[in-house]
């Protein structure tokens, strides 16, 4: 199982990553958990200053930018 994370505090940005994220994910059929990180603490001690970002299994892998669902799909095979 994935698990795709979120950092973000929940602004528009934020939740189109998260749409983009899981429509990947079910575009693929993998199993996944989607995790909302909005703790700014949190956020930071994974490195992140800007947001939106996503990680992939603890692993960062954008940030500061909506990533498309095309992309995710890349990051997640």
């Amino acid at each position: 199982m994935k698990k795709i994370q979120i950092l973000g505090t929940g602004c528009p940005k934020c939740k189109k990553l998260a749409e983009n994220a899981e429509s990947a994910a079910k575009d693929l059929g993998i199993e996944y958990e989607l995790e909302k990180v909005t703790q700014i603490n949190d956020i930071m001690k994974m490195g992140v200053m800007v947001t939106p970002a996503l990680a992939i299994d603890g692993v960062v892998k954008a940030a500061g930018k909506v990533v498309s669902s095309d992309e995710i799909k890349a990051m997640l095979s």
